[in-house]
């Protein structure tokens, strides 16, 4: 985690780094320009200017007018520009030096160079003007032609980008003294942000590993965050919350499973091995071997139970909603099962099942468990003499199933837990002896498979499960084509 924490500060540092090389590439070039457009657009308006009071002067055809000298001195030594004009053959008539000191007066540019100057219109560059000067300057040639069209001269105006360029240079160790300043206090927040947002991360490779070592009761600390990490930090608290749970219920299944084999496989032990000893008369050893079988049964239902979870926590909803049956039909077939445990109660039946077929989609099979695990609670919690009820009716997309007995009154505390593996109320421990717990968690798994839910109350002695159950689609439009020709 350190090493990774440090590769990300070092990528950001660097992405950080280019950037700013890059603006710092940009804004030199782009000032530049800047200050070389506007040394361009004066001398420009220099030119302009200067081009019109030249052909004034100049409109006889003398281009070494006093005047045209003077005005040339003042607007050159006002801009600072140097302005000299040359006759069409590229000989310097006028200069803006004063003639004292001028050594351009009489001299003749190269005859290759004036060739390519424009007749009309004006020429700029950027450069030393074909020799003319040992710096660069920013030049403007423009042609000069007199008021019917005939060409004059040329007029020369061009600056110095020194000092332009010395102010531009000025400017750029200060943006990179600000830029260095951003830069620094740039990483610096990287470096602090990086290590606030790699802290839940770390805290959760540590309760990774305490949950290696099997402490699932860590959590990270998510409390001021509401961001990506924020939600990966609940996501893995969420996650270490189920594994806490999911590990307390397999000890809790464990421990079931170990006190619900401990107590027939004593049984077993101890009464064999009072018939081996001789402890149990002969006498004796029928009953005890009776009890032998029958704690041997309940081992066998046991495990028979605990496959059969096995078997349906891997059932698949979507292939068990592609069957169809009767749900009537079951529910008849089941109770008949039933016919000898009921009259041994002497229970009184009331069986409101419509006579019309009824589909549901399911496994028939794993829905006959599920009333034959409904109905055995039923009848076994009965109190003798009492009225068992089953209950069937629908509507427009559910089937309900209702399975009703009287007897003691489940507390409201225990219905939450009665679909637990291993559940067994106070109720039922004196009553079921042969039970394993598992009947009405069975019941729930199964339901739940198929996407349904049951539902259990009990009020002054009578408990009600009911349970629903998807209908057929063609039952369904049956149905509506049904009440549309009603």
């Amino acid at each position: 985690m350190h090493s990774s924490y440090i590769r990300n500060f070092i990528s950001t540092a660097v992405l950080i780094l280019v950037s700013f090389l890059l603006i710092g590439i940009a804004f030199g070039f782009a000032s530049r320009r800047v200050f070389l457009s506007e040394t361009a657009a004066q001398v420009d308006s220099s030119a302009r200017e200067l081009s019109v009071i030249a052909v004034a002067y100049s409109d006889g055809g003398d281009l070494r007018a006093p005047e045209l000298s003077m005005t040339l001195s003042a607007v050159a030594c006002s801009n600072g520009e140097h302005i000299f004009i040359t006759d069409t053959d590229g000989v310097v008539q006028s200069c803006s030096d004063p003639d004292f000191t001028c050594e351009h007066i009489g001299m003749s540019l190269d005859r290759d160079f004036m060739a390519a100057l424009p007749r009309s219109g004006s020429y700029s560059e950027l450069g030393r003007m074909n020799g003319m000067y040992a710096q660069q300057r920013y030049s403007v040639v423009t042609a000069l032609c007199s008021s019917d069209g005939a060409p004059l001269g040329y007029l020369f105006v061009s600056r110095d980008t020194h000092e332009a360029l010395s102010v531009w240079q000025s400017i750029l160790p200060l943006f990179f003294l600000i830029s260095l300043f951003v830069l620094i206090l740039s990483l610096s927040f990287s470096l602090a942000n990086s290590h606030v947002q790699s802290q839940p991360l770390r805290e959760m490779a540590e309760a990774a590993r305490r949950y290696g070592r099997g402490d699932l009761s860590v959590r990270v600390d998510i409390s001021d965050r509401d961001d990506e990490i924020g939600e990966l930090a609940e996501a893995f608290n969420s996650m270490a919350e189920s594994l806490e749970k999911a590990e307390s219920r397999r000890d809790e299944f464990i421990a079931n499973v170990s006190h619900e084999l401990k107590s027939p496989m004593t049984t077993i032990a101890g009464f064999a091995d009072g018939i081996l000893d001789g402890t149990i008369p002969p006498e004796n050893e029928r009953k005890y071997l009776q009890t032998i079988s029958s704690e041997t049964k309940r081992l066998s239902r046991l495990v028979r139970s605990m496959l059969e979870l096995s078997r349906l926590q891997a059932t698949d909803t979507a292939e068990l909603l592609r069957q169809s049956f009767d749900i009537g039909e079951v529910l008849r077939r089941t109770l008949l099962s039933f016919a000898d445990k009921i009259e041994s109660k002497s229970l009184d039946v009331s069986f409101q099942v419509p006579e019309e077929a009824i589909y549901v989609l399911g496994n028939s099979d794993a829905i006959t468990q599920v009333v034959y695990n409904l109905f055995d609670n039923a009848v076994k919690f009965s109190r003798e003499g009492t009225e068992l009820g089953v209950s069937l009716w629908k509507d427009s997309s559910k089937a309900y199933v209702s399975v009703r007995n009287h007897g003691a009154t489940i507390p409201e505390s225990e219905i939450p837990l009665l679909f637990d593996r291993f559940h067994k109320s106070d109720r039922s421990r004196s009553q079921d002896r042969d039970g394993v717990g598992l009947g009405l968690y069975i019941v729930k798994t199964i339901l739940k498979n198929h996407g349904e839910d049951i539902a259990v109350t009990s009020r002054q002695g009578v408990t009600d499960f009911v349970f629903s159950l998807s209908l057929k689609q063609e039952t369904k439009k049956s149905d509506s084509k049904k009440r549309s020709e009603t």
